[in-house]
């Protein structure tokens, strides 16, 4: 029994220092940013960050920043939703069958809409074709990649739950995949804001809030995979695994740009 445990906490430790690794230079990108302004900017912006910007053009910055607002509520809302529904199971499971499948269903829903939704320049809902979108725009590319990362976790998490999928690799999985969507926030290329007086504080701002998702991410996958683990403070991370992701839904749904 002592065997079976060492192995997944040691994976746990190896799965933090390598995301320590990860977001090593990219914790230091921004204070080197702060201290050359100048350099601060990114080179493959495709367009100027000009005080001076046209109605029409200011009207469909508006219109995207209310857009991105609502994508990143709608999506905490799920989060907070799972979150509620893994720490109600133990009630709710005695009345409602489905209620232990329902968090995982909270990603898959998470996931769709966002595969979906996140991007409306592209078709149907707009004249881009994801082909053009996915390689001549880095943040559709990054929205598109977070989308199936949450339907991975959703699908996986649901095949277990339904006790159909036991394989010990599937427990690492949710771990593994929120460390590493987590760690990607710490790059993720978002183009709002970028123009008018107050651009550089709109994106310091972005990026302190991609900063929080990103801790709260990487705790909820720590915390998921000391839940699967069988050891003394098991118990502990069962409720803090939920609890992280309550944090993590509640950040998303106060996002503001």
């Amino acid at each position: 029994m002592r065997s079976s445990t060492v192995f997944p906490q040691k994976m746990l430790w190896l799965l933090l220092l390598v995301t320590l690794a990860v977001l090593a230079p990219a914790l230091h990108a921004p204070l080197h940013a702060q201290e050359h302004p100048a350099h601060s900017m990114h080179a493959g912006m495709d367009m100027p960050m000009s005080d001076a910007v046209d109605p029409q053009a200011q009207a469909k910055l508006l219109a995207d920043k209310r857009e991105s607002e609502f994508n990143h509520h709608l999506a905490g809302l799920f989060v907070l939703l799972a979150g509620l529904i893994i720490l109600a199971d133990g009630s709710l499971g005695d009345r409602f069958r489905f209620a232990s499948l329902a968090w995982p269903v909270c990603f898959l829903l998470s996931g769709l809409f966002v595969l979906v939704w996140s991007d409306t320049e592209l078709w149907p809902f707009g004249p881009q074709s994801w082909f053009y979108g996915l390689t001549h725009h880095v943040e559709v590319l990054q929205h598109k990649v977070f989308a199936i990362l949450l339907l991975i976790l959703g699908v996986i998490e649901f095949q277990r739950t339904r006790g159909v999928l036991k394989s010990a690799w599937a427990s690492w999985v949710f771990p593994v995949v929120a460390v590493i969507g987590s760690a990607m926030l710490f790059f993720h290329d978002h183009q709002a804001g970028m123009h008018g007086a107050n651009h550089m504080e709109v994106m310091e701002l972005i990026q302190t809030e991609h900063l929080s998702f990103a801790i709260a991410g990487i705790g909820i996958g720590l915390s998921k995979g000391l839940a699967e683990t069988r050891f003394g403070w098991r118990p502990f991370f069962e409720r803090l695994f939920p609890a992280l992701l309550i944090v993590l839904g509640s950040l998303l749904m106060v996002y503001v740009e």
